[in-house]
């Protein structure tokens, strides 16, 4: 695990002094006058102004770096600058390239899972996709702990294959629904879960949880399980709310067409030409719907 924090420190902080202390250094102050100003010791000055602190070369092909060095350069050593208010412009300018920037780019290069998110990374805001992602993992990850410890949940897998998912609260695509990546199957009577959830690996699933989400339907999660007349009855009777759609139709055009989708807890088809009758289960969160099936067996 890296922090950003670290970044900063390693990279940025050697880097950015270096450059202050040789610029305030080219302004005529002294050793001394320079460690007073920038809070370190003049033998750390004198390391700066010879070479023997390592520097990273991104930061130093920063044009936006070099201007903000200049500037403080020039407002400290005419004192027209406080070294608060030079400590407050760094640190802006830090927070800047946290946020999806150089120092963020920096920090996937470091921990490389951090790539698995795609798009700029702000690893401080509290929603980012970064964040928001990882709890939906965990959610997925929670949900089939539940699955692998139910006795007889291997039976209500369908011949396809189930899935569980759950999608980001604004989720647009598959790309922004996590599942197990391939399916979760009955091997001897036990449900198998070949990996770790992943985002963009289900079509199907995902697809119809999407699909239920653009008619108004707030669910988060979904499950597939195999259809059985007598399943539909018992979920009818403990109070959910019930929707059966066209196997046949174009599944935007069956969704549509379907009343009840908005409201609907379980969504099913009988099959058709080529199709496995399946049971839809949806929910705010994957283990909720993973309760749900429990309950089933």
């Amino acid at each position: 695990m890296k922090f950003i924090e670290e970044i900063v420190v390693e990279e940025f902080l050697p880097t950015f002094r270096s450059l202050l202390a040789e610029r305030l250094r080219d302004r005529g102050l002294t050793q001394r006058e320079v460690a007073d100003l920038l809070g370190i010791s003049q033998s750390a000055v004198s390391k700066y102004a010879h070479g023997e602190v390592e520097r990273n070369e991104e930061l130093l092909a920063d044009q936006r770096l070099e201007e903000l060095v200049g500037r403080l350069a020039d407002g400290l050593a005419d004192g027209e600058i406080s070294r608060t208010q030079a400590l407050a412009e760094a640190e802006v300018f830090v927070r800047r390239l946290e946020e999806g920037d150089l120092l963020a780019q920096l920090h996937e290069e470091a921990f490389p899972p951090l790539a698995e998110h795609g798009g700029p990374i702000a690893i401080h805001d509290p929603e980012s996709r970064v964040r928001q992602s990882e709890r939906v993992r965990s959610s997925v990850r929670r949900g089939l702990g539940i699955l692998e410890n139910t006795s007889g949940f291997a039976g209500l897998i369908p011949a396809v294959g189930s899935n569980l998912v759950e999608c980001l609260p604004e989720a647009g695509g598959i790309d922004d629904v996590a599942a197990v990546p391939g399916r979760i199957l009955d091997v001897k009577g036990r449900a198998s879960v070949p990996g770790d959830p992943e985002f963009g690996v289900s079509e199907h699933v995902a697809g119809m949880l999407l699909a239920a989400r653009e008619q108004g339907n707030d669910a988060r999660a979904m499950l597939n399980v195999a259809y059985e007349p007598e399943l539909i009855e018992r979920l009818d009777e403990a109070g959910y709310a019930t929707v059966e759609f066209d196997a046949d139709a174009d599944l935007g055009t069956a969704l549509t067409d379907a009343s009840g989708v908005v409201e609907a807890d379980i969504l099913y088809q009988t099959g058709g030409f080529g199709v496995e009758p399946i049971v839809y289960l949806l929910g705010p969160d994957a283990p909720t719907v993973a309760s749900l099936a429990r309950d089933l067996v």
